[in-house]
């Protein structure tokens, strides 16, 4: 196979079914033996672009945007930790988590991507928000974060206008081509599917490309 099958992962760093659903897909990859076939870029999609810096308490937000109430939200908390650990990933709520913007987030990870090491600022953010309650909002903290794996960055990166009208641009892309979800995995920028699919569906999917390649 001569060319790769190009992954666009549109996804943003606080949704618990994007790294649900990557882990998935990397289980799917795993499983076919085709990682070196396949290469990943994240693409940026803001769940809730009108955040304000403060942010919101995540369960009250929660109950704001989709009128769920308590009992509803543990219910879901208690699916996303199961589906979480069934794939090695923690997810650590508590009460006082609180729901950011992530433009900056975004920002990063556009920089993180021309130095190659976008997908380790990924799933280190993932973490970040999810494991271990940081604000990912925060530009020291998404700093640290970005040196943690090796990523070379300082302030300067998110009053960069060439770059903010970069990632406008490719948010309102996506919009403006439909995607109202995420995740949703574009593959070869021919076909999409969205949302978090179990590890089968992403197989068949990944194999009818490599068959038709």
């Amino acid at each position: 196979m001569a060319d790769k099958i190009k992954l666009d992962i549109i996804s943003d760093v606080v949704c618990p079914w994007c790294i649900i659903g990557y882990k998935r897909l990397e289980e799917a990859i795993n499983e076919l033996g085709i990682a070196d076939k396949v290469e990943i870029e994240w693409q940026p999609f803001e769940l809730n672009p009108q955040m304000p810096a403060e942010g919101e308490n995540l369960r009250e937000h929660v109950l704001r945007k989709y009128g769920s109430n308590r009992e509803d939200s543990e219910r879901a908390r208690t699916n996303i930790k199961v589906l979480g650990a069934e794939h090695d990933f923690s997810f650590n709520y508590s009460e006082d988590m609180r729901m950011v913007n992530t433009f900056d987030a975004h920002m990063l990870l556009d920089l993180a991507h021309e130095q190659g090491l976008q997908h380790q600022l990924k799933q280190r953010l993932f973490a970040a928000f999810f494991s271990e309650h940081k604000d990912v909002s925060d530009r020291q903290v998404l700093l640290a974060e970005a040196g943690s794996v090796g990523i070379e960055a300082d302030t300067s990166v998110f009053e960069d206008e060439s770059r903010t009208v970069k990632i406008r641009s490719l948010e309102q892309q996506w919009r403006q081509l439909g995607i109202e979800g995420v995740p949703t995995v574009i593959i070869n920028r021919e076909s999409a599917i969205t949302g978090a699919h179990p590890v089968e569906n992403y197989k068949q999917v990944l194999s009818q490309v490599l068959e038709a390649n």
